[in-house]
């Protein structure tokens, strides 16, 4: 399973969303995701890959945007 595919399931596990709609060039924010939410769902991906992501997460806008900063801190984190 690759991370988007995880990323879908973890956020339909923790919010309930359909993963049929989340989309990789979707925002977060449309899903209904509030500040709070996203920063649960932040931690929770923190938890489930084992990477600590940046304090700047502003460039963290759409699901493949996080998929490719996880893929990049977990190859970081691995070599």
């Amino acid at each position: 399973m690759n991370t988007l595919e995880e990323l879908k399931k973890l956020i339909h596990q923790s919010f309930d969303i359909d993963p049929a709609t989340l989309t990789p060039d979707g925002l977060l924010e449309d899903y209904g995701l509030d500040s709070l939410a996203l920063g649960e769902l932040l931690f929770s991906v923190e938890d489930h890959f084992d990477v600590t992501l940046p304090d700047s997460r502003t460039d963290i806008k759409s699901l493949e945007g996080l998929a490719t900063l996880i893929d990049e801190l977990v190859a970081k984190k691995t070599s």
